[in-house]
């Protein structure tokens, strides 16, 4: 999965190859011989760069990668919220019916050891995640069954990435109406700070929506969507409402909580 992340996302290469100086002013310019399509190129816009690959892997999907770079502090937890968490995905995705971390993975240590003890960073999350969106008027209700994850960087940089599970996959779904599945193929946004008060973000996604609908359908719809997350992410790490330096004051508080209760439980 991390050797796929590296491969379409320069930013995401230049943070698990340890790169001491962060940020779009230093990514390999020239990756490998993967040849993306430009859709959008504006640095005064807040995604400031949009490409693509059509039909990758021979998957009858594209992979399309956005760009942005924000101010404010870079808090890859806050930001994932914004995609995991139903009550923040509403404020900003009007298609959406359902998140919910499913199964989630409790033993991160043994998560960790696995992924080989720090190289891929420290996993701070793990686990199967249902969502579900509204039809509209190009495609019906769909429902995704993914494996999720957080891995965040002594750096300060943040790697949030997801796989779809397979159909015999399927009895973890959850109870009710099903619906045709959509696939994240690949998912992958890695933050990284610039300063004091800035950070880039490169967001990846191939989604395969499902059925016969043409991508040049689809694709427009995804993009927006994603315009929509990035547009809401400026405001909040902005500073709009406290709200991202409540969310940094709480964190600090649950770490205290619970270094003391680790604290307490050594013999």
């Amino acid at each position: 999965l991390f050797y796929r992340v590296q491969r379409v996302s320069p930013l995401a290469k230049q943070v698990l190859e340890g790169g001491a100086d962060g940020g779009f002013a230093n990514i390999d310019k020239n990756p490998s011989d993967m040849k993306w399509k430009v859709l959008e190129s504006n640095k005064n816009r807040v995604v400031h760069h949009i490409d693509k690959i059509e039909n990758f892997q021979n998957l009858n999907c594209p992979i399309v990668r956005f760009r942005s770079s924000l101010k404010g502090p870079c808090v890859g937890e806050k930001f994932a919220g914004f995609i995991m968490h139903l009550d923040e995905r509403k404020r900003w995705d009007t298609q959406i019916a359902d998140v919910d971390e499913i199964y989630p993975v409790y033993d991160l240590a043994t998560a960790n050891l696995a992924m080989g003890m720090g190289r891929y960073g420290d996993c701070t999350r793990l686990g199967v995640g249902y969502c579900q969106t509204k039809s509209n008027v190009v495609v019906s209700p769909r429902e995704q069954l993914t494996l999720c994850g957080i891995q965040e960087f002594e750096c300060g940089s943040t790697l949030i990435w997801g796989t779809e599970m397979e159909e015999w996959h399927n009895h973890l779904l959850p109870e009710g109406e099903r619906h045709p599945r959509a696939k994240s193929h690949l998912f992958c946004t890695t933050l990284v700070p610039t300063g004091p008060d800035s950070f880039d973000v490169e967001y990846v996604l191939q989604l395969e929506i499902g059925g016969k609908i043409p991508t040049f359908l689809t694709t427009p719809i995804v993009t927006q969507t994603v315009k929509d997350l990035f547009n809401h992410a400026k405001g909040i790490f902005g500073g709009k409402g406290g709200e991202i330096e409540r969310f940094i004051e709480e964190k600090k508080e649950r770490q205290a909580a619970l270094a003391e209760r680790s604290l307490l439980m050594t013999p």
